[in-house]
């Protein structure tokens, strides 16, 4: 099995069985092996392989039933919010390799929308990442990040390309306490589509986000574009606990990376 020993098996199942999906080595459209055939190959009993089974046809990766074998179906990947923070932490949640390629780490006069977000002025400098992130190698979000310079000045003895900026941060004390998240679309602008490897003008869906401290104090925006193939975004609530999301008018014309 490709997963860890760690965590239930239906779940250790769940993932394997997704990775074969999204691998092809289970292809689209095809009936996967039944229950019997599963039990016989992982060794295991018929009710962890049903668990497991479960969880997919849950989240669209496995389709048909009653009576019929079920058969595999390649969606996006869903991001819930409470990975939202991590990119690396949510392609691994859900059995994919992450990666990054750095485009840019430099010191710069905060941006318009950096410097009213994060409660400077336009003469004030911020660090600014600018990094493609990948999933099994391949593009599935640009990242453009503007650190407050006491956070920022971490990352030019870091390599960006090596893993998690968060984690990093977090490791050496860095107060990321809460992060507040805009979603919306926008349209690929000349330089995203050559990074993204998309044309001028696809929609994208843009995710702007203003990380602070336990004590509000905002410490980076960020704003990122991801391709809507690659990656889609969940709220999950319960009778006891809801959640608030809100609902805002948009401007009515068509945007791009310049507004």
């Amino acid at each position: 099995m490709k997963t860890s020993s760690d965590g239930p098996l239906h779940q250790r199942l769940s993932v394997e069985f997704l990775h074969r999906i999204n691998s092809g080595a289970w292809p689209e459209g095809e009936p996967v092996p039944s229950e019997s055939q599963l039990c016989a190959e992982f060794g295991v009993s018929r009710g962890p392989v049903r668990q497991a089974l479960a969880a997919l046809r849950r989240e669209g990766n496995l389709v048909g039933g009653r009576g019929r074998p079920p058969v595999a179906r390649r969606t996006a990947p869903s991001q819930p919010f409470a990975t939202f923070l991590s990119f690396t932490e949510w392609a691994e949640s859900i059995g994919r390799e992450p990666g990054q390629r750095t485009i840019e780490v430099s010191r710069r006069r905060a941006s318009q929308p950096a410097a009213a977000r994060l409660g400077l002025t336009e003469a004030d400098f911020v660090v600014e990442l600018v990094r493609l992130r990948l999933l099994d190698g391949v593009p599935a979000m640009l990242e453009r990040s503007s650190f407050v310079g006491e956070v920022g000045q971490h990352l030019f003895d870091f390599d960006p390309d090596s893993g998690s900026v968060n984690a990093e941060l977090l490791r050496r004390g860095v107060d990321l306490y809460r992060a507040r998240h805009t979603i919306d679309a926008i349209a690929a602008g000349t330089a995203d589509a050559e990074l993204l490897e998309v044309r001028p003008r696809e929609p994208l869906l843009r995710v702007r986000r203003i990380t602070s401290s336990s004590d509000g104090e905002p410490l980076e925006y960020g704003d990122d574009r991801y391709l809507p193939a690659m990656a889609t975004f969940t709220i999950e609530n319960t009778i006891e606990g809801r959640t608030t999301a809100g609902r805002y008018p948009t401007t009515p014309h068509h945007r791009t990376e310049e507004d």
